[in-house]
């Protein structure tokens, strides 16, 4: 006897059931199907991820003279972030910008993968090791991580557009 008018499921039920939502899921890949032939425009501007991924293994070479460089699988990821600071968007208008990359890396891998991402003619980098800050929340004491900054200068009249505005 059940409960507030409840009633079991039977093995009948379910099976029935299951048919139903396999049926729903099929006509739904079928309209995406006839939906996808669509022509998609490209769009110029990228994402962070779009730059990270596979695909984007080589830099476009663009009417400034940037220079045409393959990101290994070595040096892959070397940049962290863009560093979006007060003081990072005033070194932007002495054409220098400023990244957090991994603590093993070096100027070389540094200024090649900028080039490669972005890319633009990089003059010179400069690498400064950080210490984390010693924190503390209550009685909980511990320390941030140590990082690494990069700043890098461009060659005249390049930009990254990702600092513009800031």
């Amino acid at each position: 006897m059940a409960l507030f008018g409840a009633k079991k499921a039977t093995t009948e039920d379910t099976k029935k059931t299951t048919k139903t939502v396999k049926a729903v899921k099929e006509v739904k890949a079928e309209k995406t199907v006839k939906a996808s032939p669509k022509k998609v425009e490209k769009t110029t501007e990228t994402s962070m991820k779009d730059l990270y991924s596979e695909t984007a293994n080589t830099a476009k070479a663009d009417k400034t003279g940037a220079v045409n460089v393959k990101v290994s699988k070595i040096n892959k990821h070397i940049l962290v972030k863009p560093l979006v600071t007060e003081k990072a968007a005033h070194l932007a208008e002495a054409n220098k910008y400023a990244f957090i990359v991994k603590l093993d890396a070096n100027k070389i891998l540094v200024a090649k993968e900028v080039a490669a991402i972005y890319g633009v003619k990089v003059e010179s980098v400069n690498l400064i090791r950080m210490k984390g800050k010693k924190v503390s929340r209550g009685k909980i004491r511990g320390q941030r991580s140590d990082f690494k900054k990069a700043i890098v200068t461009l060659a005249k009249g390049q930009t990254i557009k990702l600092y513009e505005g800031v």
